[in-house]
């Protein structure tokens, strides 16, 4: 339990950062975060998997890159389930999925919440 409150926080924080990166990306406030946060993972969690098995002979032709529209795609998603979170286009729905999993990378990279 601590790992995923853990995994979740990461989340908010690495949407925070996007917030404030991207130009096109924006939430109207923490709860909103806190809750887009928790989408953003449940949709990485379930369906990423799905999309990515469904398109598996594009992956391959893009040699991976496809995933990067499919991580934009759920990003954008996500904004469209979650009131208050906007996303306004495709290439802020893209940067700001990539900004995302730079960001919780990272943090995941130091802050171990699998370790404990």
């Amino acid at each position: 339990m601590k790992g995923f409150l853990l995994r979740w926080l990461i989340s908010a924080i690495s949407l925070l950062a996007v917030v404030h990166i991207v130009a096109g990306v924006s939430v109207d406030r923490w709860l909103t975060t806190i809750i887009a946060a928790l989408v953003i993972g449940l949709l990485n969690a379930f369906i990423r998997p799905l999309l990515l098995v469904l398109t598996l002979p594009v992956n391959v032709l893009t040699l991976g890159l496809f995933t990067l529209v499919i991580n934009a795609c759920l990003f954008s998603f996500a904004a469209w389930l979650v009131r208050g979170f906007q996303v306004t286009g495709f290439w802020s729905a893209f940067l700001g999925a990539l900004v995302f999993s730079i960001v919780s990378g990272l943090l995941n990279l130091v802050i171990k919440p699998d370790q404990g």
